[in-house]
């Protein structure tokens, strides 16, 4: 076997795909310092013949915990043999003795198990945890809102930063959040879908895209609404009105500044001094980066990224982290403080969504991952995947590939650290909400890994464990009695969407993308049942946007079109799909009339609500710009600096933003039109 070969079948059984097929069905392969590149950031050597007996004596030992789906099948116990004696005591009671099975390969097998949970295996003085998961995650049905108010479900959809409020400091938070989930729930929205709210970096305003956070298991303490936890009187003073868009450095440092007020009078308030015990080591090693990380890179620029910080503090239990806590102690616990604030307010959002009838209430955005540089790779560096980024290979959309800076689990230490960091973001993406929407779901099942230095087109798919992510995924979901969709948009790994389905998971299904191979539209009635429908997302137009070619305006304006004609065939393209959409609507009973022009698109709103709400999607969610029929999108992708990403807030105050007649009209349409029943 050459070298080129053993390299290529070691990249196949450590998850990584040796070749690619791209969106026009043409084979790539990947090339040999790809390859090893990623081997490394999985912590294997670079001789063939090692590395493949690490791995076989990873497939060989007893993990620290095996997934299994309870119902009639047992599951293979690895480094075990038929006969075995063994114990399982069952989470919250009740132990099962027995011997292993013999398996139609001869492996051992424990019995089936018939009770969800995490279950402690003994065998043979060994030990592992048994994760017992129902067959699927809880469904809008289980909770008795698979129909509301005499239609079936829907939704809005918000970003948390857009919102306005009294006393919000020019930054939407989670005080805002509740007043619209009021707002909704009396209109009878079954949830309200709001954008991610990880951890940013308190030291860096810059960064405040949301889908690029610090931390996953933390949360932004600019979304924070103190009077949550202090009551009234700790609201922040009124802040002048900055206009349609959100000054980051100037409101990051007003609500900050404000939180270091309250941290002053508060320090020592019960509540704080019960989350901060019952929170444990992850608070305290993000509290502890908060406050390096505002030491360092306030001293010097240089000093962004830990892996770029004096070597004493790389780690977050090395004595040097240990002394700068001893020595700083009132700067860490305010950082902890204000993780405490942002908790207890995103605790009150979702009381006042469920007060206000919505029987799932909010619905939190996983980000497919973390920035390299926060908390999260700082405190898991064992877990995350160093020297690569997540991305996406070369498509129709970017033709060189997307690269967008994020790391991500290591794959081999999920499984060999008994998925501990994925359980813990799980419990933390749960937490105060009725149900989870995980971006790029597609991340489940494999990611498109980009080696540092490297060029996006010249990464490699990395294969994860999917089954037993979606076994926990569906265990925490009962646990925490919440609903789960997945963002299963792009290009799909064979057999996905039925996957997804079969455990529970509503895929996503958008007006523009429910086109078939000759350019029309499905009617509703043919789309999805196992989805949720909606007329757009943060990262595509508005219906207003779509219909006028504004996303296409401000790729021309921006020049990232690759030749100069591309915006005039793109143009003429979004012409046809006008005609086609509005044929579909009008068969539909959506629409009726003539088709409206391109600079009218009033009627082209009321129509694509129309459309989407009549789907027969299990769910339905309607977009807050587009119940306002804004013309600007939240996010335009592959920019940074010439579009205002993540920067617009919305006319109007959150707790009667749905008031305007136009805006009740509607959603009041879009509500009536649900499937009945």
């Amino acid at each position: 076997m050459s070298t080129d070969e053993a390299l290529r079948g070691l990249a196949e059984t450590a998850g990584i795909a040796a070749s690619w097929r791209d969106v026009h069905g043409t084979d790539h392969a990947v090339g040999a310092e790809t390859l090893r590149a990623v081997l490394a950031a999985q912590g294997l050597p670079d001789d063939p013949a090692e590395a493949q007996h690490l791995l076989r004596r990873l497939d060989d030992r007893l993990p620290p915990l095996l997934t299994m789906t309870i119902g009639p099948d047992g599951i293979a116990i690895p480094g075990a043999e038929p006969g075995h004696r063994y114990t399982l005591d069952i989470e919250g009671g009740g132990r099962v003795e027995g011997r292993l099975e013999e398996g139609w390969g001869r492996e051992a097998r424990l019995p089936a198990v018939s009770t969800p949970g995490y279950h402690r295996l003994t065998l043979d003085g060994a030990h592992a945890t048994i994760a017992a998961a129902p067959p699927r995650c809880v469904t809008l049905n289980d909770l008795g809102a698979e129909t509301h108010r005499g239609g079936a479900a829907w939704a809005l959809a918000a970003q948390i930063y857009s919102l306005r409020r009294p006393g919000d400091g020019g930054i939407g938070d989670f005080g805002g959040v509740a007043a619209l989930a009021r707002a909704a729930g009396a209109r009878g929205a079954t949830a309200l879908a709001v954008s991610p709210a990880h951890a940013l970096f308190a030291a860096d305003p810059g960064k405040y895209g949301p889908y690029s956070p610090s931390s996953r298991i933390m949360l932004n303490v600019l979304h924070a609404d103190p009077t949550a936890a202090l009551g009234p009187q700790a609201a922040a003073p009124a802040a002048p009105d900055l206009g349609e868009l959100i000054d980051w450095p100037a409101a990051t440092a007003r609500k900050l500044a404000h939180l270091r007020r309250l941290f002053e009078v508060a320090a020592d308030h019960p509540g704080f001094v019960e989350y901060r015990s019952e929170a444990g080591p992850a608070l305290e090693d993000h509290a502890r980066f908060e406050a390096l990380h505002a030491a360092l890179f306030g001293r010097d620029p240089a000093l962004w990224h830990w892996r770029d910080w004096p070597e004493e503090y790389r780690a977050p239990q090395s004595p040097g982290v240990q002394r700068f806590a001893r020595d700083n102690p009132g700067e860490v616990a305010f950082h902890a403080f204000c993780q405490w604030l942002a908790d207890a307010s995103r605790g009150a959002a979702q009381q006042a969504a469920r007060e206000a009838g919505m029987p799932v209430g909010l619905i939190a955005d996983l980000a497919v991952g973390t920035d390299g540089g926060g908390s999260h790779a700082w405190s898991r560096q064992r877990e995350i995947l160093p020297g690569v980024t997540v991305g996406a290979p070369p498509d129709i959309f970017s033709p060189l590939g997307q690269d967008w800076g994020l790391t991500a689990f290591s794959p081999l230490e999920m499984r060999a650290g008994g998925f501990g960091a994925f359980r813990e973001l799980l419990r933390s993406a749960f937490r105060h909400a009725g149900g989870l929407r995980v971006d790029h779901a597609m991340g489940l099942a494999r990611l498109w890994v980009v080696p540092a230095g490297m060029g996006a087109a010249e990464g490699a798919y990395l294969r994860y464990p999917l089954e037993d992510m979606l076994r926990l995924l569906a265990l925490e979901s009962h646990r925490h009695q919440a609903i789960v969709i997945g963002e299963d948009l792009g290009t799909l790994p064979e057999g996905f969407h039925d996957r997804v389905a079969r455990a529970g998971i509503l895929g996503m299904r958008v007006l523009w993308f429910e086109q078939e191979t000759d350019g029309s539209f499905r009617p509703p009635h043919g789309w999805s049942p196992d989805a949720a429908a909606m007329t757009t997302t943060h990262d595509l137009p508005t219906v207003v946007g779509w219909w006028r070619g504004l996303d296409i305006d401000w790729r021309d304006r921006l020049s990232l079109f690759p030749a100069a004609d591309t915006a005039r065939q793109e143009m003429a393209s979004r012409a046809k799909d006008r005609s086609a959409l509005w044929r579909a609507m009008q068969e539909s009973g959506a629409a009726s009339g003539p088709e409206p022009a391109a600079d009218a698109p009033e009627a082209v709103v009321d129509a694509a609500l129309a459309q989407v709400a009549s789907a027969s999607c299990a769910l339905a969610i309607l977009p807050i710009e587009d119940a306002l029929a804004l013309p600007e999108q939240p996010n335009l992708p592959g920019t940074v600096d010439g579009h205002p990403n993540w920067c617009r807030r919305l006319p109007g105050d959150a707790a009667t933003l749905l008031d305007a007649p136009e805006v009740a009209r509607r959603i009041g349409a879009f509500a009536q039109a649900r499937p009945r029943g």
